[in-house]
């Protein structure tokens, strides 16, 4: 994972879920050069996380298949 300080400096398009809630309050993805990277949509100037597409993959296929373990 890569931590970017400033999202809204990528040259990236965001998207945003299109299941995202009514008040924004969302998570929105980019393609960056083979990663994907993932900002607040409350805070798009704020930071970006920036993972492999196979990470991000996988947390999706674990998402998908309600394997996510809580944290306590």
């Amino acid at each position: 994972m890569t931590y970017l300080p400033k999202a809204s400096a990528l040259p990236v398009t965001w998207t945003k879920a299109l299941a995202s809630d009514p008040n924004e309050n969302c998570v929105e993805c980019a393609n960056l050069a083979g990663n994907i990277a993932i900002r607040d949509s409350k805070d798009p100037h704020g930071p970006a996380h920036v993972y492999p597409v196979s990470v991000f993959g996988a947390f999706l296929a674990a998402v998908s298949d309600d394997a996510l373990v809580p944290v306590a």
